[in-house]
């Protein structure tokens, strides 16, 4: 069996350092069930939409997601083809989902539909 390529310290550094934030986590256990745009996270995290894209922005910047745009919006969701893909995800499957924000936004008629 053919061992995986390891991800560099440098890049796990950085990966784990961002998912030291409990906001950032938090939004990354999101998107490993759900896309999501920043308007929605300012709605679950009750944060101003500037603090939030800061969030967001950090964690493309390294690439830890990604961006699509879907009609008027711009939603983000974990970048499977980051090099830290894999251990990101074995950390989110440690924590418990985040559905329950999710089922918020919907009962307030605040989930962004994108198609």
């Amino acid at each position: 069996m053919l061992a995986k390529e390891a991800i560099s310290i440098e890049k796990a550094s950085a990966a784990l350092k961002l998912m030291g934030d409990k906001t950032r986590l938090t939004m990354l256990r999101i998107l490993a069930d759900h896309d999501c745009c920043v308007c929605e996270f300012v709605e679950i995290f009750q944060m101003s939409q500037p603090s939030v894209s800061q969030h967001v922005r950090k964690m493309k910047d390294i690439g830890m997601i990604k961006e699509q745009r879907k009609g008027q919006w711009i939603v983000y969701s974990l970048n499977d083809s980051f090099e830290g893909y894999d251990m990101i995800r074995s950390i989110l499957e440690q924590l418990p989902a985040q559905d329950h924000h999710l089922k918020q936004l919907i009962e307030q008629g605040k989930r962004v539909s994108c198609n």
